[in-house]
Order: structure tokens, then C-alpha cells, then sequence
């Protein structure tokens, strides 16, 4: 999508030095990712373990925590999992019983809403005090399905209050499990494939079979032993992959990690100590929350594009000791490495690389220094680094700008900039964010033109939509654009996303909002044609900054405009575009159009020639300095209509305007 973006940012008039256009796989760029992964590495900040890591079945790669949304369910909820063959109930909580091995009529209750991980209980855990299960102390349990004896094991993490006090250990499946798990030196096997199939171990009849049917086979399976203890409504959050909106898994994983504590404290510090600003202030909160509970970043992904992870599995030769991990910016390199650790000759090692890419919020994590040449000292480097400003979406607070300041901190030394303005999210004209699947999504390409609706209908059918996603799209899109949508302009377009207070609620994108933005810039071009009419083409003029106003009227104006103009500055230096864009808005449609152009109009008629020349003057002043302060948010008509304005010097009669705002 990168040639879509870079032609829309084109289209919206980005002011941009286009010659410094980085892509993160460029091959400069990919150097800086691997020379970033060994210099983590000799820090002792990377290591590679199995561990329980978030995994997205539909992706079949892992994830990263911030990666996983989570959902709150108050109770029973239907949903429909990416490749399940039927709608499965979440918020239910099931309650069985395992049988107590060698004594008829014990059990051992437990109750899950994973019933289909019991395939994978390694043990029954109890807390040491409980009275209910201290006659079952060094017990064993049998599994119902594999007849495996699993002990009942006492530990102090186990909460004894809730009923029924007892809980079952999966450690495959869940991190607080694994940990129990270790501490009582229980193995922990998977039974829940890559794909979200089935896999208990030794096969049987679920082999193969999507996880979220086996549930409901485990369940009747329970009742047919007659273990099945009944279920009930229980609130739950459930985790859910934010890229493809599949219910996440903890799946036991070898995989890279990245350690953050000691990163993250020096960025928190970085905001407290005012080193580092946020804008608005309100997301300092979120930041410091999360620099206080943040967790090891698990790099490794299973997908097939992206920089691959510079990291060989050394085979060793015959005699040597075992295989290791060894990493460098180069096979030749990790060649060299291994070949010192090992004490043998590098022709004798066999280097296999690590299949998985890296997780690709790595490479953007070092974009504002690895864009302007580094690793190597750069002039740019030298010239631009730190930055003084970032600007981004809210939501991109901990996937993007926190992972930038901990490596560039970490990297460089420095904070990779000063200050982050992060703008609400654009949603759509009814709040909703904007989403391929809802066909709510605006290419501002498609506002600044105009398109009809079989046009937008046919991108829709160009793209890689589900085909149950895809009618939904295209009757949303019926319901939303009946009649296409019109030609807007790029500075329409502009003008109402800078008209939204960017720093709280989200921007909802309306286009009679922007329509009546197109209606301003119309007449904006017919007040700047009135100007230039009334100039004449044997006009004069004098720099703005001499005018000297003698008459109230031309006074007055011109105080609205020094106002308008210091409210703009003042707005800018804050961040708020919004109060800015209203300023000079305020300006052109109240002050000078509905006001003092209809008041001079009369006089331009019948005034004698010192107070028409006088008019003309002013005229000039705030046409000349009221486009200036509009190019920011109106760039295309502000600079067409402010290069057909007279200059002091040599005589020159203005351009003619043609009748109407040119299409951009």
C-alpha cells in the first residue's frame, strides 16, 4: 500500500521533501535493523527461550501484548471466529469433575471456560490451606479421556475462596500455569496446533478438529462419563488478535525477546522529568501505566515477509558440545562468531538461519534514525537528529512512539525527539471507526475528485475482502454514499479535518463538513476576485507592513486581522490547528467578507480618489496577509489566489481570475 499512501499524501498537498522518502526494507534501512538486533544482543538486552507467547491462529505467527485487544463480556456472547465452521458461545463458565484415583465417589471439581484445554491438564491444584481438599494432599486425579493420573498438588497462587476452590493446571496454554507448572516440575505439553486445530498428544478423536468445536465434543464427552458438573454465565475479557480479530492462544514457543524493563523506566523518567512531552498532557497517565507494567517484547514472527531475524542455529561438528544460537549482521559474520565460541574452523559449522522475521513495529521503532542514515555518522544524522516534533494517531502511543523512545535511548543515547502531538482518530460521520470489513473507509483521493458509486463499488471488488465482509461493504457503502461523493478539493478536504479539536474527542469525518469548506473556498475566490477588480490595473501598491489606516473602518479591519493573526500564532505554537483554522476562518467569512467588503463597496463607487486609494490599500493588506495565514490549511487556492496579488516594485496589472476554484 506504500505507492497509495505516498500518492494520497501528494494529493492532500503534504509539504514534504519528497527525495527523503524511506522504506523500512530499503536495503540502507535493513542494515540498520540488523546491526540494531546484534547491538541489543552483545548488550544482553535479547535472548531466546520458549515461552508462552500470543498467537493468532488465522496469522499462524505470534504477537506482541499491545497487538492484543481485549474484549469485555458481561456474560454469554455468540461470535463467529475467522475460520470456524459456526458461531461459538463465549462467557460460560463449565464446571467437571475429575475422579480421584483408588477411592470410589471422590472428585475433584474444576471449572474452566477453556474446557476443551483439559486435553492438556497436567495436574489439579488446590491452595495448602483450603479445608476443602486437605484430605487430598499428594492424590492423584484421573483424566477422564487419556487415563493419565495427574497429582493434586498444593500451591499458594491458587485463589481458595471462589467455588470451587480447586483449579485445573494447563501449562501449554497459559502463562500463570507454566509457572506452576515449573515450580512442581510438571511437563508442559500443547494440545492446540498453530492453525487452531486440535493436537492432543497420542492423537484421538478430536485430532485435526477446529478448537472451538472440540469445546463443545469435550463437553458432551463430560456428560456422557457423567463428569459434567452444569455451566453458568460468567464476565470474562477476551483477547483478540487487533489484524485479524481471532481469539488469541498462548501457545508455548521458542522465540526472540526483547528485555524492557530498563528500557521503558528511562522512557517514563523521560516524561516525568519533562524531557520528553506529550500533547495533550492527559496521555501522560496511560504512559506512565504502562512504563510500569510492561513486559518482555517477543520479536519472532512467522510470517513470510519482513526482515528476517540475523540469527543461525549452530550445528556443530562430530565431538563437539550440543548446537547454540549465535548472531551477526552477516552469515560470514555469525560464521566467525561461532567458530571462535566452539574453538573450531568456520568451514566445519553448519549455520542455519532463523526462518522467522521480526516483528515489524522493530524496524519502524528505529525510523528516526535509521531514515537518516544510521548506523553511519551522516551529515544528516549530525544535521537533524534529534527531532524536535512527532506527529501521529493516538493509537499508536505504545505500538509506535514508546517502542522509538526505548530503542532510540537504548541505540543512540539520545531521545529520538522532544515532543509528540498525538491527534484523535478519523472515524466516520457516525462515529465509527473506519474499517475495510464495515466499507466505511474514505481515500481522500476519492474526496478531493469525487467518485461515483460504482466507482467506489469496484474498488471495494478490487480488494482482498471475505466474501460474506464483502457484501456487507458494499450494501454499507449504498447506505452511506447513495450518490457517490462530490468534488471537494484537497483544501475542502484540509480545512475540515484542521476544523476538529484533534487533541480529545475523535474526528468524525462528515462530508457536508467538508462541503461547507468547498463553499468557503468559493468564496474565498470571489472575494479575492473583487480585490483584484477593484485594484485596477494601474494600482500601486506599497508592502503591507507600511499600510497606515486613517479612517475607523479600515482601522477596524485591520485590528481584526492583526488579532486573527496573533490567535493563529498563538494557537500553532500550542498545537491546537483547530483554534488556528477558526481564527483565519472567522477572519475572511465574518470580518472581511460579510463586513467591510459590502462597506466598501459604496465607497469604491462614489468615494473620492484619496479614500478609494486608501480602500485599495487595505484591500490589498488583507487579502495579501489573510491568504498567508490560510496556506497551511488551504495550500492549493491560498498560494493561486496570493500569486495573482500585486507586488510593491515596477508596475504590473494583476492576473484575471477565471469564474470558479480550480479542481484542486
Amino acid at each position: 500500500h506504500g505507492d497509495d499512501i505516498e500518492r494520497q499524501l501528494r494529493a492532500l498537498g503534504a509539504s514534504l521533501d519528497w527525495s527523503r522518502c524511506v522504506f523500512t526494507m530499503d536495503p540502507g534501512f535493513s542494515a540498520a535493523v540488523a546491526e540494531a538486533f546484534a547491538r541489543l544482543h552483545s548488550a544482553g538486552r535479547l535472548y531466546r527461550a520458549r515461552r508462552p507467547v500470543a498467537w493468532s491462529c488465522a496469522l499462524r505467527s505470534a504477537l506482541a501484548h499491545v497487538e492484543v485487544e481485549t474484549r469485555p463480556l458481561a456474560g454469554p456472547t455468540a461470535l463467529r471466529p475467522p475460520g470456524c465452521p459456526r458461531p461459538v458461545t463465549f462467557g460460560v463458565l463449565v464446571t467437571f469433575a475429575y475422579p480421584v484415583h483408588g477411592d470410589d465417589g471422590l472428585e475433584v471439581p474444576v471449572a474452566t471456560t477453556r474446557p476443551e484445554t483439559m486435553l492438556g491438564d497436567v495436574a489439579v491444584a488446590v491452595h495448602p490451606r483450603d479445608p476443602r481438599y486437605q484430605h487430598l494432599h499428594g492424590r492423584r486425579v484421573r483424566h477422564p479421556f487419556t487415563g493419565r493420573l495427574l497429582p493434586v498438588v498444593t500451591d499458594e497462587s491458587v485463589e481458595p475462596h471462589p467455588s470451587p476452590g480447586a483449579v485445573k493446571v494447563t501449562p501449554g496454554h497459559s502463562g500463570a500455569d507454566l509457572a506452576l507448572a515449573e515450580a512442581h516440575g510438571l511437563p508442559a505439553p500443547g494440545v492446540i496446533a498453530d492453525d487452531g486445530t486440535m493436537r492432543p498428544p497420542g492423537g484421538g478423536w478430536l485430532q485435526g478438529v477446529h478448537r472451538f468445536v472440540a469445546r463443545e465434543e469435550v463437553v458432551a464427552a463430560l456428560a456422557d462419563r457423567g463428569l459434567y458438573r452444569g455451566s453458568q454465565d460468567h464476565a470474562m475479557t477476551l483477547p483478540l488478535c487487533s489484524r485479524s480479530g481471532d481469539v488469541v492462544e498462548y501457545l508455548l514457543k521458542s522465540q526472540w525477546f526483547l528485555r524492557c524493563r530498563d528500557m521503558a523506566r528511562r522512557a517514563r523518567e523521560a516524561v516525568t522529568s519533562g524531557r520528553l512531552q506529550l500533547i495533550p498532557k492527559f496521555h501522560e497517565k496511560n504512559w506512565k501505566t504502562w512504563m510500569d507494567n510492561v513486559e518482555d517484547w517477543c520479536l519472532s514472527r512467522q510470517l513470510w515477509w519482513g526482515h528476517r531475524v540475523p540469527a543461525f542455529r549452530v550445528g556443530a561438528p562430530a565431538g563437539a558440545a550440543g548446537e547454540r544460537w549465535v548472531v551477526g549482521r552477516s552469515e560470514a559474520e555469525a560464521r566467525a562468531a561461532a567458530a571462535r565460541a566452539l574453538r573450531c574452523p568456520p568451514h566445519l559449522l553448519q549455520l542455519q538461519q532463523d526462518p522467522d522475521v521480526l516483528d515489524t513495529w522493530f524496524s519502524s521503532a528505529l525510523f528516526p534514525f535509521a531514515a537518516l542514515g544510521w548506523p553511519k555518522e551522516t551529515p544528516d544524522l549530525r544535521r537533524f537528529y534529534p527531532l524536535n516534533v512527532l506527529e501521529t494517531g493516538s493509537d499508536l502511543l505504545f505500538f509506535w512512539v514508546a517502542r522509538m523512545v526505548m530503542l532510540g535511548q537504548e541505540l543512540t543515547g539520545q531521545l529520538p525527539f522532544s515532543q509528540v502531538l498525538l491527534h484523535s482518530l478519523v472515524r466516520d460521520a457516525h462515529g465509527r471507526k473506519m474499517s475495510k470489513s464495515l466499507g466505511n473507509v474514505i481515500d481522500p483521493r476519492d474526496v478531493i475528485a469525487g467518485a461515483t458509486l460504482q466507482e467506489l463499488q469496484e474498488k471495494l471488488h478490487r480488494g482482498i475482502l471475505d466474501p460474506n465482509e464483502l457484501a456487507i461493504a458494499t450494501e454499507g457503502q449504498k447506505r452511506q454514499f447513495p450518490h457517490g461523493i462530490p468534488e471537494c478539493g484537497a483544501d475542502a478536504l484540509r480545512l475540515a479535518l484542521c476544523s476538529h479539536n484533534v487533541h480529545g474527542d475523535d474526528v468524525r469525518l462528515d462530508m457536508d463538513t467538508v462541503l461547507s469548506y468547498r463553499r468557503f473556498c468559493n468564496k474565498l475566490w470571489n472575494a479575492v476576485k473583487f480585490v483584484l477588480g477593484a485594484l485596477g490595473p494601474d494600482f500601486i501598491p506599497e508592502p503591507p507592513e507600511e499600510t497606515e489606516p486613517r479612517h475607523p473602518m479600515d482601522r477596524w479591519v485591520l485590528s481584526r486581522l492583526a488579532r486573527a493573526a496573533g490567535e493563529c500564532e498563538r494557537r500553532m505554537e500550542a498545537f491546537e490547528v483547530h483554534g488556528a483554522v477558526a481564527a483565519a476562518h472567522h477572519f475572511w467569512l465574518r470580518s472581511f467578507c460579510d463586513v467591510y467588503l459590502e462597506a466598501a463597496k459604496p465607497e469604491l463607487r462614489a468615494g473620492d480618489a484619496g479614500r478609494r486609494a486608501a480602500l485599495r490599500r487595505t484591500l490589498l493588506t488583507c487579502a495579501d496577509l489573510g491568504l498567508r495565514l490560510l496556506a497551511p490549511f488551504a495550500p492549493y487556492v491560498a498560494e493561486e489566489l496570493w500569486q495573482r496579488l500585486p507586488r510593491a516594485g515596477p508596475p504590473a496589472a494583476p492576473r484575471p481570475l477565471p469564474g470558479r476554484v480550480p479542481p484542486r
